[in-house]
């Protein structure tokens, strides 16, 4: 019968190895896995695919610019980008957290193989207080041990826990809305140094054609050096625009390509938006309203603010005293005969603190300060949170104004420089005006194609700051 108990005893150690094992990698398997690498011939068209799984993209022959609309772009950047993942993991090591501080409410259960040789009958004589008498021994059991209370610390702990892990979700959410924002920005301004860069080509196609027939009159002698020079000055001009007007436009498509995941420069097609551009909404105030109930940055704080309080309760019961309850059973084949072949024993033990240099006292006024630190945190965010809309909401305002007066800008443009040309070609104004009214024109020109986009990006901005993309 006491062999049968040895055997037993030997062979739950290796199961309860494995058990945890188990546990701990049916855990691992329910985290999110990384953030599919992008090549060159990945299409940017693709749906969004369960977290965890390869995203199944139609591939484009080389050099294809690949189509893309602003709502393709998000979900690519939602399914890519390594900050969201980062993100999600944070939230899901958070969970993991709470597990563990809710791991003390448990028994803890351990098992215990010992083998003492030793030269009988002889004792301790120095070191620690121990049991002095030393007998040659093999035996195997097992101890329980289950926390009764703690007058709450534990719960405490746990509450605190959940609720930073609450507060790590939120996190998460708002990094998401900063990706998306980060999308937008980048897309409009791809759409805008597009926009930019055609109306460079134009204008150098249309100053070259100017330069030629002010060279061909001159060659005729009915203009003079100086007409040609004006002319080719202006044509020189309009190549510098181009040129920068390109490199802007594959600054842009690089920024919008890391923001989408690839780490290589995209040739995109980008789709725009075909719906009338709408008026910002009327009143800040509600705006501003919405800001404080939806933002992810003030949810997040908020449950800073209550796990800091819960973590100062638990921490000033530390002073509270700690009751356990303990169970030890065991076989000793092994042993000397004045020794029994089992041992068992169950008790209670309760830890009173007394004095240890006001410790614990120091740690729950640390963590009252820290919880008002928190507080004043939140106090702030809403503030700035508040300045931020009523900017936004201005800013959409302006630009939204500007949609006219651009347009109005560009007519007049257009008018002074078919004024001028139809001068110029009967002799009755000078180059000096007719590259006047060009330069006019480009200038007219972009702003016009920049206040679009312009308009459409405070808007996303006013949304992302309101209630979010």
């Amino acid at each position: 019968m006491n062999s049968l108990r040895s055997v037993c005893l030997f062979l739950a150690l290796p199961a309860c190895a494995f058990a945890q094992v188990t546990l701990a990698s049916s855990g691992a398997s329910n985290l999110p896995s990384a953030p599919v690498p992008q090549t060159q011939s990945q299409s940017t068209g693709a749906s969004a695919t369960p977290m965890g799984q390869q995203a199944t993209v139609p591939q484009n022959p080389p050099g294809t610019p690949t189509a893309l609309s602003l709502k393709d772009a998000q979900a690519l950047a939602l399914k890519n980008n390594p900050q969201i993942s980062v993100a999600r993991l944070t939230a899901l090591a958070a969970v993991q957290v709470t597990r563990e501080v809710r791991s003390n409410l448990w028994p803890t259960a351990s098992i215990d193989l010992t083998a003492v040789d030793s030269n009988p009958g002889t004792r301790l004589t120095a070191g620690a207080l121990n049991n002095p008498t030393l007998y040659p021994r093999a035996a195997a059991g097992v101890a329980v041990t289950q926390l009764i209370t703690d007058f709450g610390r534990t719960t405490n702990l746990v509450s605190s826990a959940t609720l930073a892990a609450k507060a790590e979700n939120q996190n998460a959410q708002a990094t998401k809305e900063q990706i998306l924002l980060a999308v937008d920005q980048a897309f409009y301004n791809s759409l805008q140094a597009h926009a930019v860069l055609t109306v460079a080509q134009q204008t150098v196609k249309e100053r070259q054609t100017v330069s030629s027939q002010v060279d061909a009159l001159f060659r005729s002698k009915l203009k003079s050096q100086l007409d040609l020079s004006f002319a080719n000055v202006n044509l020189a001009q309009a190549k510098l625009l181009l040129l920068d007007a390109q490199n802007n436009e594959n600054a842009a498509l690089a920024s919008l390509s890391a923001v989408l995941g690839y780490s290589t420069l995209q040739s995109f097609q980008l789709i725009e938006d075909s719906t009338p551009n709408a008026p910002p909404p009327g009143n800040v105030d509600d705006l501003i309203t919405t800001a404080f109930s939806a933002r992810p940055e003030i949810l997040a704080l908020e449950f800073q603010s209550e796990s800091a309080k819960k973590f100062q309760t638990a921490e000033r019961d530390l002073l509270f005293p700690d009751i356990r309850a303990l169970g030890v059973v065991g076989d000793t084949p092994v042993r000397n005969p004045i020794i029994s072949s089992w041992y068992g024993a169950v008790g209670v033990n309760m830890n009173i603190p007394v004095f240890n240099g006001f410790l614990y006292p120091a740690r729950s006024r640390e963590a009252a300060l820290r919880a008002q630190a928190v507080q004043e945190r939140l106090r702030d965010l809403r503030d700035r949170i508040s300045r931020d809309v009523r900017t936004s909401w201005l800013n959409a305002t302006t630009a939204y104004d500007r949609l006219a007066v651009t347009q109005q800008l560009l007519d007049q443009a257009n008018l002074a420089l078919n004024l001028a040309q139809s001068r110029y070609n009967l002799g009755l104004g000078s180059i000096v005006e007719l590259s006047q009214a060009q330069l006019q024109q480009t200038q007219a020109q972009i702003s016009d194609a920049q206040a679009g986009y312009d308009y459409r990006l405070s808007l996303a901005v006013l949304q992302y700051q309101t209630s979010g993309i």
